[in-house]
């Protein structure tokens, strides 16, 4: 009925029209105009949901949900609390995580929560994302393409660290939202999302360890050469291989 006319039916405007209809005003016309902001201009739509449907056995059970709904909100609320509380001797390092593009405070909670504030735990950035499960596997072997798959780790972890790529990739001018758009259109939709929360946890990892807060690359990261990454990058791969290498530029030559 109402969800016709609201995706949200307890939000603003959604309360008020059940709270209405709970003290038993029946006017479709009256409930309408209840609805606030742009939900306002579907006030047709509003008085057709609306329109001799509410009965009284309707009531008694809307009733009944309401009471659920504000028992829930009220554990909520405690429940929130609790989590303050636990969480005020991190507030520095859950405020250095909440500036990076997609981590809601809440995901930096639970970041803390499970990797804890001592990076000495982990061997490497490396480590911690193969513990949480967002370490892709070796992507090329002898040429071939290998599988792509990353083990399960923590699955808390895990699933925040997804859904902060979800939201990081849908940022406007962020680095994490050129990473998933340029990987996107190489490899697929889901190799970029994992990478992007790959990367969310490698920035958590630097931040908390050394204490630093969140520094923008910038969306155009990708459109310029990055040589020192990809000296970095290779001298990683061949020190892998067993080489032991010294750089050193072509000016000092």
């Amino acid at each position: 009925m109402l969800a016709a006319a609201a995706s949200d039916i307890m939000g603003v405007s959604g309360r008020a029209i059940l709270a209405a209809l709970l003290a038993g005003h029946s006017s479709p016309n009256a409930l309408a105009e209840l609805a606030k902001g742009r939900l306002h201009n579907n006030r047709d739509q509003w008085t057709k949901a609306l329109d001799d449907r509410v009965k009284p056995h309707h009531r008694f059970v809307l009733t009944e949900l309401w009471c659920q709904v504000d028992g829930l909100e009220d554990t909520i609320v405690r429940f929130d609390a609790q989590i303050q509380a636990i969480c005020g001797p991190f507030d520095e390092v859950v405020g250095l995580l909440h500036m990076i593009p997609g981590v809601a405070r809440r995901t930096a909670e639970m970041l803390v929560a499970e990797i804890g504030t001592e990076m000495t735990r982990f061997l490497s950035a490396d480590h911690l994302a193969s513990w949480a499960g967002v370490a892709p596997g070796n992507y090329e072997s002898a040429g071939r393409q290998a599988s792509e798959k990353t083990r399960k780790g923590n699955r808390f972890l895990r699933t925040s660290l997804v859904q902060a790529a979800y939201a990081a990739a849908r940022t406007k001018g962020t680095y994490l939202t050129a990473q998933y758009r340029w990987l996107a259109t190489r490899r697929s939709k889901k190799h970029a999302m994992m990478a992007v929360a790959h990367s969310i946890l490698f920035m958590a990892y630097y931040m908390i360890q050394h204490r630093e807060p969140y520094r923008e690359a910038g969306a155009d990261f990708f459109d310029h050469p990055q040589p020192e990454h990809t000296a970095r990058r290779l001298v990683q791969r061949l020190e892998h291989l067993g080489y032991e290498v010294t750089l050193q530029s072509a000016q000092q030559m």
